[in-house]
């Protein structure tokens, strides 16, 4: 292809090599990268975007009609290194014929293990027992101290058994769960396979001792576990966000913590991101708050960076994506 059939393709980050390797070796693209591990400025992605055929984005990066504008009428496809499209004006980019691809799949079980690992941590008080071996606390073995809350013979109530939620779900079988209780839109066939009870919401809030949240963003979900929701659950449950931060009210996750309404909470997912390090829940020993690593894994992020140059390259030929979001 000649330097002047190339088509512009603006990448907001730098990503893993194998994306990149995959766009540099096409021989269709003239990459713009703005090659920092932190965000593009706003000003640099309305300049870097324009004239644009091709956009690279993180789910940091707000698309929205100004950048649409700024890149201009070649602007064919939007590929976005993540799973949630919560950063995407989608009305705005379907309206203009823009297609878009994004990395669904890949990252289930990256996210399903460190739901699990958090679930641990939280309910048996890793982040603390680390910290009293470090400041000297631990001095002699003493029968209550640092004491937690088992798996074996509870009760863990899933909300929204979808792909990662599932993967969640068989992680945590094997531990001895008794009970195993989801919730969403309508029953789910796979969820045979855990034994999963279809439970009204409020009964699994009810009756859980553990309850992870892992269900997509929507009108409904938004500020789903708040005040009510908190007082409905047990004082000794566990509550575990994996899925996005303002699907918590995190001023009532705040008070059910420090009143003792539940036992300890875990995130990783929190609003805004970063979390400011003077934030009310990050004074709190029963809240472990974790800088929104499910998917990290070196593994994993490669193949998204495999995946997102992929989509890229396709939404450019016009062919088919191998993860196109349906608009």
């Amino acid at each position: 292809m000649s330097a002047q059939q190339m088509l512009k393709v603006f990448v907001t980050r730098r990503i893993p090599q194998e994306g990149m390797k995959i766009l540099q070796n096409a021989g269709m693209c003239n990459l713009s990268v703005w090659d920092s591990d932190e965000p593009v400025p706003r000003a640099e992605l309305l300049k870097g975007v324009a004239g644009a055929h091709g956009l690279l984005c993180l789910l940091s990066d707000k698309i929205d009609a100004e950048v649409l504008d700024a890149a201009g009428p070649n602007l064919k496809v939007i590929s976005t290194f993540s799973v949630g499209c919560d950063h995407l004006a989608i009305e705005e980019i379907k309206k203009q014929g823009i297609r878009v691809g994004y990395t669904p799949d890949v990252l289930t079980d990256a996210t399903a293990e460190l739901t699990v690992a958090l679930l641990l941590a939280t309910a048996r008080r890793l982040p603390e027992g680390v910290e009293e071996v470090k400041n000297g606390g631990w001095s002699t073995w003493k029968p209550l101290w640092l004491c937690g809350y088992g798996l074996s013979g509870s009760t863990v109530g899933v909300i929204g058994l979808g792909r990662i939620g599932l993967a969640i779900a068989r992680r945590l079988k094997p531990f001895g769960v008794k009970r195993l209780l989801y919730t969403g839109r309508q029953p789910k066939p796979q969820a045979q396979e855990v034994d999963g009870e279809y439970v009204p919401l409020d009964t699994l809030v009810r009756e859980s001792d553990f309850v992870v949240v892992s269900c997509s963003l929507t009108p409904d979900t938004q500020g789903l576990c708040d005040k009510t929701f908190f007082s409905k659950m047990k004082k000794t449950s566990i509550f575990i966000n994996t899925s996005r931060g303002v699907v918590v009210n995190q001023e009532d996750l705040f008070e059910a913590l420090s009143s003792g309404q539940i036992a300890a909470a875990g995130l990783d997912v929190t609003t805004p991101e970063p979390l400011p390090t003077n934030h009310p829940l990050l004074t709190l020993k029963n809240c472990v708050v974790l800088p929104h690593i499910g998917s990290a894994t070196y593994s994993t992020r490669g193949v998204m960076s495999e995946l997102t140059a992929n989509n890229l390259l396709a939404g450019l030929t016009g062919s088919e994506m191998p993860s196109e979001l349906k608009l």
